[in-house]
């Protein structure tokens, strides 16, 4: 069966039909985008079962033979995790968005730029093709560019070409990066480049390593490369905030394991490359640091979430760091899901907030939690795990990195610094967390208006789902964990 072809072409088949309902209707365009993303789920989630027996699954179609390139497929434990979540985010992302954008205008045309972002979303986690990642890449921008600029909120389209100036300039990278390995194997698949490369002269190699892991580590906002990454967040409508920090940056990370590591890292000799990982580790420790001393310093309600991804990506680096230890790549891949799970939900309660009070700066809200149980209830589950406090979701994550890192300390003690820097950190984290929930929900209240009150239906639906989801991947995330450790344990 084309499962995975299926799962590709449904949003792209629907841009129109999505387009022409929402001339009548935007709820039903919404719905009706919804479901397509739940049906595109539901044939993922078939997959299940043959990639824990099997390892992969694989669709080729003929494509381009003068570059011999086939159109390929192909999903593995990581990416069907990732692919998995990043449609559960679309779907509650969309719901959410009926309520949160109804006084929009221009939502049929919004609604198909949310359609084609999906395209990009997935795509980038579902193909083993260079040629055809970088189409997915590159797809991400364009609707994420329009989308900010065009529902956002004060500067928004300079925020949107902040946004696209860094992470096209970034895709530069990689597509030379993508150049040099077809140059250098004649094929355009990273399984087939793999073994090539082995056989390439390493200093050469090296080269293609630093142009791929440049350019993802832009879109991962990374730091010094995180310029774009709060000015996109705090103009970018909530809905989108809840991608581009879940999703679209998380692309970065699986993009440097899945290249960067599993392709041109993995040919090169350990000899050569343990610096390599030394540096990520440092980013790694760096973003880490930055990202939560900024959130402590900030009001801007979404800004205070947008210094927090910064810092997540720091965890995740640190964990990718730790390549080819099976435990930490399966909490870095682990917390790229419970991250975007978590983060997305965050940003959502964050925008209902403001949806129901017009303000952003948290020093003139507190209170909130009688007035919004709900919202309240949602954002405690995000922020919780956030913060890394059990039973939530990126607690059992950053478990799994922790132990990698340990694991990897006593076989190379020059871990065990960054190591102890990364542990704390998770003080800071869990530090504005706790800062935000408070000065946002339980302090005393800053607008005495009787107004304020939880969100319609929709916005509401979409946080208790995802806070739903939030709370089984920290109780029961065995399921991810099978999928991902049967890759990173080969």
């Amino acid at each position: 069966m084309q499962t995975l072809l299926i799962a590709l072409l449904l949003p792209a088949l629907s841009i129109p039909v999505i387009y022409g309902v929402g001339k009548k209707s935007a709820k039903t365009a919404a719905l009706f985008l919804a479901l397509i993303s739940l049906v595109s789920l539901s044939l993922l989630l078939t997959l299940i079962p043959t990639v824990l027996n099997e390892g992969q699954y694989v669709e080729s179609y003929y494509w381009i033979p003068t570059l011999g390139s086939a159109f390929t497929l192909f999903v593995d434990g990581i990416s069907l995790s990732l692919a998995i979540v990043t449609l559960i985010l679309v779907a509650a992302t969309t719901v959410y968005s009926i309520n949160y954008m109804e006084e929009k205008s221009s939502l049929p045309e919004y609604y198909a730029l949310m359609s084609l972002l999906t395209i990009g979303l997935v795509g980038v986690f579902i193909t083993s093709n260079l040629l055809l990642f970088y189409f997915c890449w590159e797809l991400m921008l364009v609707p994420t560019y329009f989308i900010i600029g065009g529902w956002g909120y004060r500067e928004s389209f300079a925020a949107a070409f902040k946004f696209f100036i860094f992470t096209h300039a970034g895709a530069i990278f990689v597509l030379l990066g993508i150049g040099a390995i077809y140059m250098l194997t004649g094929t355009l698949d990273i399984f087939q480049a793999q073994a090539i490369l082995a056989t390439v002269d390493p200093n050469v190699l090296t080269w293609v390593l630093a142009s791929f892991t440049i350019g993802f580590a832009v879109k991962m906002a990374i730091v010094p490369l995180h310029m774009w990454l709060p000015d996109a967040h705090s103009e970018a409508p909530a809905p989108m905030s809840a991608l581009l920090s879940g999703v679209i940056i998380g692309a970065g990370g699986y993009a440097i394991l899945r290249i960067s590591l599993g392709t041109v890292y993995s040919a090169m000799p350990p000899i050569v490359g343990n610096e390599f990982l030394y540096i990520l580790s440092f980013f790694g420790v760096l973003s880490a640091f930055y990202g939560s001393f900024l959130a402590l310093a900030e009001t801007d309600i979404k800004r205070i979430i947008a210094y927090s991804s910064i810092s997540h990506m720091g965890y995740i680096l640190f964990a990718l760091s730790l390549f080819p230890f099976a435990e930490g790549i399966t909490g870095g891949v682990l917390h790229l899901v419970n991250h975007a799970a978590s983060k997305g939900l965050l940003f959502l309660t964050a925008g209902a907030v403001m949806h129901q009070t017009g303000v952003r700066d948290i020093k003139e809200m507190g209170g909130l939690a009688s007035k919004m149980p709900l919202t309240a209830i949602a954002s405690a589950v995000a922020a919780f795990s956030i913060g890394g406090i059990p039973p939530f979701a990126c607690f059992i994550s950053e478990f799994h990195i922790f132990v990698g890192a340990v694991t990897a300390a006593g076989s190379d003690g020059s871990y065990f610094l960054p190591t102890v820097l990364m542990l704390i950190a998770t003080v800071f984290s869990l530090a504005y967390v706790l800062r935000y929930f408070w000065k946002v929900f339980l302090e005393s209240p800053k607008l005495q208006r009787d107004d304020i009150k939880d969100p319609h239906i929709f916005i509401n639906i979409a946080m208790i789902a995802l806070a739903a989801f939030v709370v089984i991947l920290g109780i029961y995330p065995g399921i991810f964990i099978d999928l991902i450790y049967a890759v990173t344990s080969i």
